[in-house]
């Protein structure tokens, strides 16, 4: 992927940036990549005029791409650097995932849905995201054949904690995660694995998709 992405420099680019910043996005690093990454690649057709606003936008199979803001912060709390193996749960549009890439060695993403991960993957290939693995799957069980990982996020939001995802976790690692149900109020944790088990620091609120399993989707 290029240093400077196509939206780098639009004046919507600036206007969305200086936002993110204002409202506690203050890593550098994460909003060069958020600056790069061309957010309208990963919009509807219908909603192209909307790419560069902080708004949350509807993709497709009840989903959504995430608020820029909640990227930004979720990313930023990732605490990421250039030797981390990321796992992300819900690769969704992708658009997460391409603010990642280039902040991490590499990314593996899962995503339950398996329409939107075709288009995805071709996303990816067109901006030569060479260091990301997408797989179609149930999310809440992880990747355990690519396990340990040193930094987990999740993109929908589960009752509980997900202690298959925590057990996945390497030690001194971090998942950043949405826990709460659709009715309540859900709230952005962040985990750090210890060799004695874990803490969790709660950072934010946010309103995110459900996090469902395979045998949740069964009962249903």
């Amino acid at each position: 992927m290029s240093k400077r992405g196509p939206a780098g420099g639009e004046p919507r680019v600036i206007r969305l940036l200086m936002e993110l910043r204002r409202l506690g996005v203050t890593d550098a690093a994460v909003l060069g990549a958020i600056e790069r990454v061309p957010r309208e690649k990963f919009v509807l057709p219908q909603f192209l005029d909307q790419a560069y606003e902080n708004i949350a936008l509807p993709i497709g199979e009840g989903q959504t791409i995430s608020q820029p803001l909640v990227v930004g912060l979720m990313t930023q709390a990732l605490e990421l650097n250039d030797r981390c193996k990321v796992l992300e749960v819900g690769t969704g549009s992708g658009y997460q995932t391409a603010v990642l890439a280039p902040l991490c060695r590499r990314v593996y993403t899962i995503e339950r849905h398996k329409s939107l991960l075709k288009t995805t993957e071709a996303r990816f290939r067109e901006l030569r995201l060479t260091n990301v693995t997408a797989i179609a799957g149930d999310g809440s069980r992880g990747w355990p054949e690519q396990a340990p990982f040193d930094r987990i996020i999740v993109t929908a939001a589960g009752t509980k904690l997900p202690e298959a995802l925590i057990a996945q976790l390497a030690v001194g690692g971090v998942m950043i995660v949405p826990v709460g149900s659709r009715s309540s109020d859900q709230e952005v944790l962040r985990i750090r694995r210890t060799a004695e088990g874990y803490s969790s620091e709660s950072l934010f609120p946010v309103r995110f998709v459900p996090l469902v399993s395979d045998s949740e989707e069964k009962r249903a």
